[in-house]
């Protein structure tokens, strides 16, 4: 029996949470302000249920630039770094890399603001450093797993046809390795939304502002409201990369 149109287009819309999650994420980001007061009994009489400092698009559009902006030059790092380990003038150096980037992880987030404020100041840029010191690691450690996936019969081949180095690197390794490379992206993107909430600590507009604000003035509403739709962007964000994911690794197939 055939399936109706309308029962396969909702298939299909339940077969990508992406779709769905995202359309919460911008209800709540665009509708909180009518939906805090309704949530009164939640909280104990006297709460201030909206919170007013900066609009929630606002603070969502704040939050996107800063880890997009730093997400982009971890990215960019993080893929240099593998290309560098990964030739033959860089292998020798692919432990070192290693080491530091797992050394750069072992830092608490809230001690590299505390030490990069006196020189880089309050806002936005001691958080775009923080960010982008967590985010090579991912990529750069997926990079080198996805170039050295490449099976050696594939490079021999490539070297046979009359690839130039260059040549090869772009148009073989790197299509083949794509889909380990974007899952260490994925993940570096993710963090990156997660830890950004830190930043409003030094003065940072995030979606940690209504977080650090609520703690700091017993404010639960404020708290429910930040933790809701930082959650709901960073899953949003990760589903939408595991559709570019998916994709990838069907194309290398």
């Amino acid at each position: 029996m055939r399936r109706p149109p309308a029962m396969g287009a909702a298939a299909w819309i339940a077969g990508r949470p992406v779709l769905w999650v995202g359309a919460v994420f911008l209800a709540l980001t665009f509708g909180m302000d009518a939906l805090a007061p309704h949530l009164g009994l939640l909280f104990p009489p006297g709460t201030r249920l909206i919170y007013s400092r900066a609009s929630f698009p606002e603070l969502v559009a704040a939050h996107a630039l800063l880890t997009g902006a730093a997400s982009l030059v971890a990215i960019t790092l993080g893929i240099a770094a593998a290309l560098f380990a990964t030739r033959s003038t860089g292998r020798a150096y692919a432990g070192t890399l290693d080491r530091l980037g797992a050394l750069a992880q072992t830092f608490p987030p809230v001690a590299v603001l505390a030490l990069a404020v006196p020189s880089l100041g309050y806002g936005a840029l001691p958080t775009a450093f923080a960010l982008v010191l967590y985010g090579v690691l991912p990529v750069m450690g997926a990079g080198m797993a996805g170039l050295r996936s490449v099976p050696a019969p594939v490079l021999e081949a490539a070297d046979g046809s009359g690839f130039s180095p260059a040549g090869r690197l772009w148009r073989i390794e790197l299509p083949l390795a794509a889909p380990i490379l974007f899952a260490g992206i994925r993940t570096s993107v993710t963090i990156g939304i997660g830890t950004a909430t830190i930043g409003s600590t030094v003065g940072a507009l995030t979606l940690g502002s209504p977080i650090i604000d609520g703690l700091s003035g017993g404010n639960p509403a404020y708290v429910l409201q930040g933790t809701v739709l930082v959650a709901l962007f960073a899953v949003t964000v990760d589903l939408a990369l595991g559709e570019v994911q998916r994709a990838l690794t069907r194309r290398a197939r």
